[in-house]
């Protein structure tokens, strides 16, 4: 109206009018005879990304980026050592460790090795690269269940980017479980077994019985197998309750290819044992006090998740979970393994990385049907713009903990953690006899620099090898001198090799260093070795024991107080700190001083 004014003025006054009538008249016609209106690009449904787009490949190339520097980080698991014994001892004898020839208290008896398939698959990546290739471990097997998620929840629906972003901060609670340990394969399997079952569930054409294969590799590499057959079990139960979908896949087939799963899983080199061992441990070993020592096993410790996501997902994942109710109806498999998941973290900490996986699936489903409704403004409606937002999406929830000093981007073994010098002492001076080690976890690298001379292993490796009884006095023995007095006397020991701590010196430790039978030979950052001054290594105790420095950080004081007042006391400590600083390729706490 005011356009017909200003234009046209007196000159046409009927148009001005018919205009104004036009604007103000209803529209009388029906729905299906309007003309369809284009809504504004501000507020139209986001189109999907094609599957090969180029920038959905450059941001998941930047995501495998992502993944790899997240697991780039120290090599401190102690069970890698021993790991790589049994691998080497499988390649090299070509048969199954049925024996315990990693310790010698209990040398020769049988033993249950759960773990003998990952170890056989680990040792050609060590025989080839050495610590280049345990990475190279880390990095394919992280890259794989994490490549297997990706193809799980775009079965189920999930396109474009959200799966990605989700990945990305998932990579960041995985990682501290990313060590070279059997549970990298337990979670391939895992994921590869959520993969068809979740592509079966959403109309592809998958035979149950393909499950099978992943049962029996799971028994034969690790003792968590019994989770394959709760998430078998779970989506078996869900095809049985109404509605059941129109074309959907018999129930029958799960619950056969869980009877072939079964049996299959007991064609292993120890049979029933290794299937019992996760009830043996629940049921008996986990009451004893060397397990309550394990840090894994304890529960989930949040001041190492606060940087990484972990809360945030236990809050999304069920209400995700619950708002798809509105849109989807309930979806049994999905609240179910929420739940079981969820209760299972609640259990240890040892589980945070079987959580990562199976959130990662969900919430990827989730998240992108939640994000195919969004409306962005025009200038980022576009795939590339999207790309660009998810790139900084993951940017942003990966910063904080990819910033964690606590995980530095390196290849490296902390040298405060095994004992390396100590090994190549005793393996440079030919120390032999009956070892003692006051850290199991120390156990399992001895053995693996020192075997196979029997009279050159460990008390005790990484799986806690021996009686419970012997366990029973292995855990006194670090708690009280009259603990380590009986274990010193019913075993007759020749030659200690002891952890380093800066903590007070009880057990052993205290009660060595007061002991003028014991002579300390060595020491660095992450071990000291004792030899009985009376013994077969008498010489070497004369020639080569500390007298100046203490090997208890709780001694030092008192050696300081004298450093003032004794200039002969002082050039025999700088004299025995150049000793240790030349004797270990770790003397970080020798320089300190």
């Amino acid at each position: 109206e005011g356009f017909g004014r200003l234009t046209l003025g007196s000159a046409l006054p009927t148009v001005k009018l018919r205009m104004a009538r036009r604007t103000h008249r209803p529209d009388t016609r029906s729905p299906e005879a309007r003309p369809a209106r284009t809504p504004a690009r501000a507020t139209e449904p986001l189109p999907p990304v094609p599957d090969r787009h180029p920038a959905l490949l450059l941001v998941a190339l930047a995501v495998a980026v992502l993944v790899v520097l997240s697991v780039t980080h120290a090599t401190y698991d102690p069970d890698l050592w021993q790991h790589l014994l049994v691998g080497r001892f499988v390649w090299e004898q070509h048969r199954f460790p049925t024996a315990q020839l990693w310790t010698w208290p209990t040398w020769g008896q049988p033993e249950v090795n759960y773990a003998w398939g990952f170890e056989a698959l680990l040792w050609p990546f060590w025989k080839l690269g050495g610590l280049t290739g345990i990475y190279a471990w880390r990095w394919l097997a992280t890259l794989a269940v994490f490549a297997l998620v990706w193809a799980g929840a775009r079965r189920m629906g999930a396109k474009g980017f959200v799966p990605l972003v989700v990945i990305a901060l998932l990579a960041m609670v995985y990682r501290g479980r990313s060590q070279a340990r059997p549970e990298t394969v337990a979670v391939i399997l895992l994921a590869a077994e959520l993969l068809l079952l979740e592509a079966r569930r959403h109309g592809a054409r998958i035979h149950a019985l393909w499950l099978v294969p992943i049962a029996w590799a799971w028994a034969n590499t690790h003792i968590t197998y019994w989770l394959f057959f709760v998430v078998l079990g779970t989506h078996a139960l869900a095809s049985l309750l109404p509605p059941r979908r129109a074309g959907a896949p018999p129930a029958r087939d799960l619950w056969v290819a869980g009877l072939a799963a079964a049996a299959v899983s007991f064609v292993n080199p120890f049979g029933w044992r290794t299937l019992w061992q996760p009830f043996e441990f629940w049921l008996v070993w986990r009451h004893e006090p060397i397990y309550a020592t394990i840090g894994e096993m304890g529960p989930v410790n949040w001041s190492v998740h606060l940087r990484d996501g972990l809360p945030l997902v236990l809050a999304l994942w069920p209400l995700l979970a619950l708002a798809r109710v509105r849109r989807h109806g309930l979806d049994r498999v999905e609240v179910a393994t929420c739940v079981f998941f969820t209760a299972l973290l609640a259990v240890g900490q040892r589980f945070t990385a079987v959580y990562a996986v199976v959130a990662a699936l969900y919430l990827s489903r989730d998240l992108s049907e939640w994000a195919r409704g969004a409306r962005l403004p025009g200038v980022l409606a576009g795939t590339w713009a999207r790309a660009a937002l998810a790139l900084a999406a993951c940017l942003l929830l990966t910063l904080p903990a990819m910033r964690d000093p606590g995980y530095p981007v390196r290849t490296y073994v902390p040298g405060d953690w095994m004992p390396i010098g100590a090994a190549d002492f005793i393996a440079r001076h030919g120390l032999r006899g009956r070892m003692y080690n006051d850290r199991f976890d120390q156990g399992g690298y001895l053995a693996f620099r020192l075997w196979p001379d029997r009279d050159r292993l460990p008390f005790m490796g990484i799986h806690q090898e021996g009686t419970r009884e012997l366990r029973a006095a292995y855990v006194a023995a670090q708690q009280s001198e009259a603990g380590w007095r009986a274990l010193e006397r019913l075993y007759r020991l020749d030659l200690l090799v002891l952890k380093r701590d800066d903590g007070p010196a009880t057990g052993a430790l205290g009660a060595v260093q007061r002991d003028t039978a014991w002579a300390r030979v060595f020491g660095d950052d992450a071990a000291l070795v004792y030899v009985r001054r009376d013994g077969p290594f008498a010489r070497l105790a004369a020639e080569s024991a500390y007298a100046a420095v203490p090997a208890a950080a709780e001694s030092l004081p008192a050696m300081g107080a004298r450093l003032l007042a004794d200039r002969a006391f002082r050039t025999d400590v700088v004299r025995e700190l150049a000793r240790e600083v030349a004797g270990s390729p770790h003397p970080g706490r020798a320089l300190e001083l």
